[in-house]
């Protein structure tokens, strides 16, 4: 009698228990397979790059995702200081990224180089502007000529590096088209706004509307170097961490390749 109701009581313990598990309770996850999502504050001239990388990347990390917020590196700097939520910066000019990291916002050891570009003289390809050099650029000539906003956009930062250096810059004050981003250089072109523009060697490489009429030489502006790191108040710190090591790892490196980053 004892035996029977001994296998009773352990059948209606095991009955109980596929109840409460039919009832809709799952097992406790651990927190590595946990669902994370990054946020990527990146350059605006990184988001092609970085839209393809975000599939690889997901494929072999299945519990995260990425989600971008590109823009100007300057604005993108300066949100960060003001509190706006960011897991990793990725910078177009080592300036932007040196701000952060002289506030104390970026993770101790995580900042890395992880590309670079060179700077090209565009035109629009069915509206060509006769022109073969940054030399011989002539203000008297242009209408409208396109580049990023200096004080918040590296590609415009070293665009007016170019053009002082080759005693540009004052004549054509009156001519130039300031923009938010690169992006925003490049599509004026592409639609005819602007008869030149200044931008980065990768984002002509995407566009079959523009021309590249000339390479900016090396040591007319600062090296353009693109710095990453992730940001001191990150609640997934190691998951951008294989962000980042992803990033500059040989996939991250043959994809930025692929679009033309250095």
């Amino acid at each position: 009698m004892i035996k029977k109701m001994s296998y009773f009581l352990v059948l209606l313990c095991l009955l109980l228990i596929s109840v409460g598990c039919s009832n809709g309770q799952q097992p406790i996850v651990s927190g590595s397979d946990d669902e994370v999502e990054l946020t990527i504050s990146a350059a605006a001239s990184l988001t092609d790059a970085l839209n393809e990388l975000k599939t690889s990347f997901e494929s072999e990390h299945s519990t995260i995702t990425l989600s971008f917020n590109p823009g100007g590196s300057g604005k993108l700097a300066q949100q960060i200081e003001q509190g706006a939520p960011s897991d990793v910066f990725l910078s177009a000019s080592k300036i932007d990224m040196d701000k952060l990291q002289e506030g104390n916002l970026l993770l101790e050891d995580t900042r890395i180089d992880f590309a670079t570009n060179e700077l090209v003289l565009i035109t629009n390809k069915e509206k060509p502007f006769n022109l073969s050099s940054f030399e011989d650029i002539d203000s008297a000539t242009i209408d409208h000529f396109a580049i990023g906003e200096p004080e918040s956009v590296p590609v415009g930062r070293y665009s007016k590096e170019v053009l002082e250096t080759l005693k540009l810059w004052e004549p054509l004050q009156s001519k130039l088209v300031l923009s938010s981003d690169v992006r925003q250089v490049l599509t004026h072109v592409e639609m005819g706004n602007a008869d030149i523009g200044v931008v980065y060697a990768s984002d002509a490489l995407i566009s079959d509307k523009v021309k590249v009429v000339a390479t900016a030489k090396p040591e007319w502006h600062d090296q353009i170097v693109y710095p990453g790191a992730v940001i001191a108040d990150s609640k997934h710190p190691e998951e951008a961490k294989a962000f980042l090591a992803f990033l500059a790892g040989e996939q991250g490196k043959e994809i930025l390749k692929k679009y033309g980053f250095k």
